[in-house]
């Protein structure tokens, strides 16, 4: 540990960077598994050791931090604050690490049965992410595709969460300085009730303005919604969703309004009573993408995936939007259109 001397010549501490190859790597998997069990015993039986060696990993583990990461509190341990700190540190490291020794210089994609995770909300997936579970489906069969819903916190923890997964459907606007594939396009509509009392072919701003809104998660977390800010319109939101598939239902049979991209709503809008209208302002236009933890790049198998994400996404340029299609009408009034 290096010491520097304050000004009032007290002596601090900072920690000097760490010298991995004089590190075991072990101490990592112990790490996790006491910080995640808090007890000796089962962390030792989860990584494959016996309760005295896991005690001496977590007394080395003590040395080096110079912190007791457990405390006993009666018949128990807690987590110190640096442990609470360390406990999702050392997940993602674990994680990590094996995807970089899980790497491959080749990939047979017909025989080979890894598994690729990718974060998307539910436009991502229904949109992009069934395309390419077919496309995946014909290709490698024994191939397994996760999605996983994207933590509140990607924009800030991005870095983190692409580390231990194989990719993030996301529109640009979001995150930033991570490689990606473009995927497709699509344009943002405003959905209202197909009974809607107040609104005949045409929205206004003024509607947008005065009435409620239907939202997914916040307002500001849809680039398209941000752009209200900028016209002088903060959306009363009367009701939040974590899925951009319930806004049909959020706005059925209420003067509800909300926005959604063109190709979920063509999936959606048949389930509910609403129509979907052009946005009375110029909503800049959805680019979905693929991002991915520069640590992928060079793999193998993920440069197969992003050559199979750039070949669907292209599919999906010849559908929707991208040819110039009408306007989704109401599901009750023109099913025909969607």
């Amino acid at each position: 540990m290096c010491s520097i001397h304050a000004v009032d010549g007290s002596q601090s501490h900072r920690r000097c960077p760490v010298n991995l190859s004089r590190l075991d790597l072990n101490l990592v998997l112990a790490l996790r598994a006491l910080l995640e069990e808090r007890n000796v015993t089962r962390a030792g039986e989860r990584v494959g050791l016996s309760q005295p060696a896991m005690s001496a990993a977590l007394s080395r583990l003590r040395r080096h931090f110079d912190d007791e990461l457990l405390a006993r509190t009666g018949n128990s341990y807690e987590l110190t604050p640096l442990g609470v700190a360390l406990r999702d540190r050392s997940a993602t490291a674990c994680d990590l690490l094996e995807r970089v020794f899980s790497s491959q210089a080749d990939f047979e994609p017909a025989v080979e049965t890894r598994e690729f995770t990718l974060l998307a909300a539910d436009y991502g997936a229904a949109v992009f992410g069934a395309a390419l579970a077919r496309a995946l489906h014909q290709e490698a069969p024994s191939i397994r595709l996760t999605f996983q819903h994207p933590a509140p916190s990607v924009e800030e923890n991005t870095a983190a969460l692409l580390s231990t997964v194989d990719g993030l459907l996301m529109p640009h606007g979001v995150i930033d300085g991570f490689p990606y594939v473009d995927l497709h396009q699509d344009r943002w509509l405003c959905m209202v009730a197909d009974d809607h009392p107040e609104i005949g072919g045409e929205l206004t701003l003024d509607h947008l303005a005065r009435l409620p809104w239907a939202v997914y998660q916040r307002p500001y977390d849809a680039p398209a919604a941000r752009q209200l800010s900028m016209l002088g319109i903060s959306p009363r939101v009367e009701v939040s969703v974590q899925t951009f598939q319930l806004l049909p239902h959020m706005v059925e049979g209420t003067r509800r309004i909300a926005m959604i991209q063109e190709r979920l709503a063509r999936k959606a809008v048949r389930s509910a009573a609403v129509r979907v209208l052009p946005c009375p302002f110029e909503a800049v236009p959805v680019q979905e993408a693929m991002w991915w933890h520069p640590v992928h790049t060079q793999d193998a198998a993920h440069i197969w995936l992003r050559q199979k994400a750039t070949e669907v996404g292209a599919t999906l340029k010849g559908h929707g939007p991208d040819d110039g299609v009408s306007v989704v009408q109401g599901a009750g009034r023109a099913p025909g259109l969607l």
